[in-house]
């Protein structure tokens, strides 16, 4: 009995073996023969790998042939997705902890990866130091590859670095944007400045590496490799010894205000212009940043620097809105000329203050200038003749004149993030203060701008156009007093102050097209796109924006007075250009409500008999323009000329 029992159960045994024997063999034969292909082809991936080779970006010049942007080998770290999950999970909290980044962003980029196997890029840049800690735990991090790849590379420092931009690897949006252009995950993409606007030019063909890899995923042998492809070069209108004038001044300018006592100066802009072409020789702004931080791995710190800063490096104030103050004279001046309301000998007697319905309006002055005519109140920036010639002219002719200039509108240069500026009127105004009101105020003030509008565009009859102004203007006081258009607006508008707002470039390529005779040229910065090998690919020329309805005589007049501002005893910025070529100027200041120090411009052509260059500068909260900017437009004049550097120097008026 016993005996049949264990017989019984051996015959079980048997059974459940040869069955345990029949599936191995079947699944054996299955993975053999039915999935041979499969097989080979995930083993063949996991042996071989393919690296791509990043192609070096096109190099930038200056016109004079000065490298300004260039490339240099640096580390990179890439991670291949292992297959199973918790294998490369625990790779990518290792490697996190290593480079000093969030592990949920590393593994956001390998779960981007389609291509299993295929290293992607984790981080650039990376330090020696940090290889060799991911060498020494070279067992526990499979599937990471350390390569030497091209990165941005800036000989000069952070100079041009808010012209040029920085380069990073591409993120998800600007991946989707460009999905049909051949990027991937890791790849190097402009992220702001001419590195955006010519991406598709300074990008190269990546070429690629075909290796095997060991069990660790150490490169073995290489199996094939395809040269990669260097981007194109750019050739700028930049002129390197002015534009590094102009950031060494700015920088001195900013520091010298702080430490006359202006809290809130530290920063601020300057643009320099060729008259006859348009091409941009300088765009400065200060502070700058390090493009090359931003390239590779953020450290706190200069994460902090960068982007927590109060003055904001990133900005480029060149392309932002100030307050133009005196260097808006020259447009009421020819307000005044053109409209036949004055001439240029009319002249007024400066007391240092000008009464006007029941207010005051001061000069900068105290006491005033005496006689005053057009050409002296431009040379010492005669606030009280200005008030009196913006009412006589009025507003709308004041405006007419200002975008003839193109000034309140964005110049179209190259380059991301420009904003145009605000020519003063009753439109303008209007459109600023609708942000104050209920919005049931807003609603009703824009019925009535919507229905006077469609009106004033059906007449041309003068009379019956005033009348409706009127009109317009009764209906928004009784809405909000400061909705309309009041004289007192007028005349602080005709001195710089109220709703004017222009950028450095706008006021440069103004100063520009009064200094070439009326020609108003669209600013660029890139002259010429050239291939590695030499061919010109692409090149931009002077392109006519328009020419100003002003008469030569007009504008002869007004680079007179420009021209006086520079010389002795009492223009406000006769202390600058000693042995220079002769250089016509203008001062400004502009007050900033909820402020105590004013923005500090400054304007200049030169030479003034055959103008070359136009420069316009602005240093915030750093006190007159004369004090605070002047001392960077000479600068900048002195490199272009070829001349000494003066450095800073005390101007003897304050205006």
């Amino acid at each position: 009995m016993e005996r049949k029992f264990i017989e019984k159960k051996m015959q079980v045994f048997l059974i459940m073996v040869s069955a345990i024997f029949l599936i191995l063999v079947a699944r054996l034969a299955y993975m053999q023969l039915l999935q041979n292909d499969r097989f080979s082809t995930l083993a063949r991936e996991n042996r071989m790998r393919l690296i791509t080779i990043t192609a070096p970006r096109g190099e930038v010049f200056d016109r004079n042939g000065i490298k300004l942007v260039g490339n240099q080998p640096v580390y990179t770290v890439s991670l291949a997705n292992l297959g199973r999950k918790e294998d490369t999970a625990g790779v990518v909290q290792r490697l996190a902890a290593i480079i000093g980044t969030d592990p949920q962003e590393i593994q956001q980029k390998i779960d981007q990866q389609k291509r299993l196997y295929e290293p992607v890029k984790i981080a650039t840049g990376v330090s020696p130091e940090i290889v060799t800690r991911i060498e020494e735990q070279r067992l526990e991090l499979p599937g990471v590859v350390i390569d030497i790849e091209p990165q941005r590379e800036y000989p000069n420092g952070s100079v041009l670095s808010h012209v040029m931009g920085y380069v990073r690897q591409i993120n998800e949006e600007q991946l989707a944007a460009n999905k049909d252009k051949g990027y991937k995950m890791g790849d190097p993409f402009g992220q702001t400045g001419l590195e955006y606007t010519y991406e598709q030019y300074l990008r190269g063909q990546n070429g690629g590496r075909q290796v095997e890899v060991d069990s660790m995923a150490r490169p073995v042998r290489d199996l094939g490799v395809k040269q990669p492809v260097p981007g194109n070069n750019l050739i700028l209108t930049i002129d390197y010894r002015v534009q590094k004038a102009a950031e060494d001044a700015l920088a001195r300018a900013a520091q010298e205000a702080l430490k006359l006592g202006h809290r809130e100066a530290g920063a601020g802009a300057a643009v320099a212009i060729d008259v006859r072409t348009g091409g941009v020789l300088a765009m400065a702004s200060y502070p700058a940043y390090d493009p090359v931080k931003l390239s590779g791995v953020l450290s706190q710190k200069d994460y902090n620097e960068i982007f927590n800063s109060p003055k904001k490096p990133l900005l480029n104030r060149a392309l932002l809105p100030y307050a133009p103050g005196s260097t808006f004279k020259m447009i009421v001046a020819m307000a005044g000329l053109e409209s036949g309301k004055i001439t240029p000998q009319d002249a007024i007697l400066d007391p240092g203050i000008f009464y006007y319905s029941g207010g005051s309006y001061s000069d900068w002055k105290p006491g005033g200038h005496g006689r005053v005519d057009l050409i002296k109140a431009i040379k010492v920036s005669c606030d009280t003749y200005f008030y009196q010639l913006g009412l006589k002219v009025g507003i709308d002719e004041i405006a007419r004149i200002a975008r003839q200039f193109g000034l309140g509108e964005s110049t179209g240069i190259e380059l991301p993030g420009e904003e145009s500026g605000v020519v003063p009127g009753p439109a303008s105004k209007l459109q600023q203060r609708l942000a104050w009101l209920s919005p049931e105020a807003r609603a009703k003030a824009k019925e009535i701008d919507r229905k006077y509008s469609e009106l004033l565009n059906k007449t041309a009859d003068e009379n019956e156009r005033k009348a409706l102004l009127r009109k317009r203007g009764d209906e928004l006081r009784q809405i909000e007093w400061e909705l309309d258009w009041h004289d007192y607006d007028t005349i602080v508008s005709s001195i710089g102050q109220g709703d004017n707002r222009y950028t450095p470039l706008e006021l440069a390529s103004y100063i520009a097209t009064i200094a070439n005779g009326g020609i108003r040229y669209k600013p660029y910065l890139v002259q010429r796109v050239v291939s590695p090998d030499g061919r010109l690919l692409k090149e931009n020329k002077p392109v006519e924006l328009g020419r100003v309805n002003v008469s030569p005589e007009t504008l002869a007049v007004i680079k007179q007075g420009m021209y006086e501002v520079t010389q002795p005893p009492d223009g406000t910025a006769y202390g600058f250009f000693a042995g220079f070529p002769p250089v016509a100027a203008k001062t400004g200041s502009a007050e900033v409500y909820g402020h105590d120090s004013t923005h500090g411009l400054f304007v200049a052509f030169a030479p003034y008999d055959n103008p070359e260059i136009a420069v316009a500068v602005v240093m915030e909260f750093a006190g007159h323009g004369g004090t605070a900017a002047g001392p960077v437009a000479e600068d900048m004049l002195a490199a272009y000329f070829g001349l000494p550097i003066p450095g800073q120097k005390a101007p003897v008026s304050p205006e």
